[in-house]
């Protein structure tokens, strides 16, 4: 069967001869080809991550314009990668979400509840023939007052979510996937290691995203810029931006650790060289 759009394409609510939705693979794929967006679901909280660069010097840094971390209520967040405009709709949709649930039933609302109504909301827009997907993928974390519990859930451009312990989106995905695999995210010991905390969490974030720049030039990595957001009892179990100097810690630590991994790399060449010599 054909693979290529030819035709069936145009509209988001026509299947191709071998059951794609054409439209739907192009808004993942504007996902695919932004910036790296991150959560973690930690043993003491959540934390949200997106890398965001500077495309031009005559931006002014770490502005509150173009922002990909949004709180949307009191307990919840939305971090996002795709294209921005599409995203910003979808962050005051989850906010109406929010205040219509507090409204009607008293409480903030679930974690669960927002991605089911928002993943609800992004596959309406696969369904009509007027309409377009969604370019974005958002990654919701929450906590339930109630339950005392947190919770992290990604909703893609097809409308489809899951809850995670670590998921990533963007560019960087299968690189950043590859090492958050490596952590223990579970609490069940899984991968040798004591559970994530949120500060760990933050310092993983950071070490992921610039490994992504490894092999970049100095000026790109100049204009590189982190948004990161938590939930835990530092911030009352609040969605909150992690503060700048932890930020800036983190990502001192990050640049070490990757310089220290390569000159560990490099000494493993050169023992390998004289040994065959």
């Amino acid at each position: 069967m054909a693979s290529s759009g030819a035709g069936y394409d145009y509209s988001p609510s026509t299947f191709s001869p071998d059951g794609r939705i054409f439209q739907v693979e192009y808004a993942n794929k504007a996902v695919e080809n932004s910036g790296t967006g991150l959560g973690m679901h930690c043993s003491n909280g959540i934390v949200l991550c997106v890398e965001k660069q500077r495309s031009s010097n005559m931006l002014v840094p770490h502005s509150t314009s173009g922002k990909r971390v949004h709180s949307v209520g009191k307990h919840a967040g939305m971090a996002f990668t795709g294209f921005v405009s599409d995203a910003r709709q979808l962050v005051n949709r989850a906010r109406e979400e929010a205040a219509n649930y507090k409204e009607t039933y008293g409480s903030h609302v679930p974690p669960a509840v927002l991605a089911d109504r928002m993943s609800a909301y992004v596959h309406y827009f696969t369904c009509h023939g007027a309409l377009r997907p969604f370019g974005a993928t958002a990654i919701i974390g929450g906590y339930d007052p109630d339950l005392k519990e947190h919770a992290l859930y990604m909703v893609e451009p097809s409308g489809v979510s899951y809850q995670y312990y670590g998921c990533v989106a963007g560019n960087g995905r299968q690189a950043c996937k590859t090492e958050m695999e490596k952590l223990n995210l579970t609490g069940k010991n899984v991968s040798g290691g004591d559970p994530v905390t949120v500060n760990e969490a933050v310092k993983q974030m950071a070490r992921m995203v610039y490994m992504l720049y490894e092999d970049k030039d100095d000026a790109k990595k100049d204009k590189l810029e982190l948004e990161m957001s938590w939930i835990c009892e530092d911030s009352k179990w609040e969605h909150a931006s992690v503060p700048s100097e932890i930020v800036n810690e983190a990502i001192e630590w990050a640049k070490e650790d990757i310089a220290a991994a390569q000159e560990e790399d490099d000494d493993d060449e050169d023992e390998d060289d004289v040994m065959e010599d």
